[in-house]
């Protein structure tokens, strides 16, 4: 089914299961973000949404009936940014400072594969030069154990 384009904020909730472990995964889609004329604080709906689902899971945790809590927190933030351009755009600066104390932000190319791999290795390092000069976090991926082998390692390595 074709996904219509709008600027709302949408859930859509999905039920995995692997090796016997069932997981709920809950995915926050903000399409058309940022494609207004006049962008100022349009991250804001982005953080009190995810302000409010960390609230939301406080009452339940604090409340009498602990039994059924379900965890709507955002935990993560992928956050495409624009292969066309030459880095980061002042947007993609304030929204991502605007968040980066709220959730894990994983910053990703879109459109990567437009690119030759001299240009996705080059717009990569603008992005992490830009990202470290205005000091905003991102998420670090977790070393891996020392029993990994090495062909693991190494596959560990490229992806961070």
């Amino acid at each position: 089914e074709r996904i219509t384009q709008t600027v709302e904020i949408t859930k859509h909730v999905v039920d995995i299961e692997e090796k016997g472990v069932k997981l709920r995964l809950t995915i926050v889609d903000t399409p058309g973000f940022g494609d207004a004329v006049n962008n100022t604080e349009c991250w804001k709906p982005v953080a009190d949404y995810i302000d409010q689902q960390f609230e939301q899971y406080f009452r339940d945790e604090s409340g009498l009936n602990r039994k059924n809590i379900q965890d709507n927190r955002v935990h993560c933030c992928i956050y495409f940014i624009s292969p066309f351009g030459h880095g980061l755009r002042p947007l993609d600066v304030e929204f991502m400072r605007a968040l980066h104390q709220r959730v894990n932000i994983v910053p990703v190319l879109a459109k990567a594969d437009t690119l030759t791999p001299t240009e996705v290795e080059c717009m990569k390092n603008k992005i992490r030069e830009e990202i470290e000069h205005y000091g905003i976090r991102i998420y670090q991926f977790p070393e891996c154990d020392s029993d990994e082998d090495e062909e693991f390692k190494l596959q560990d390595q490229a992806l961070k």
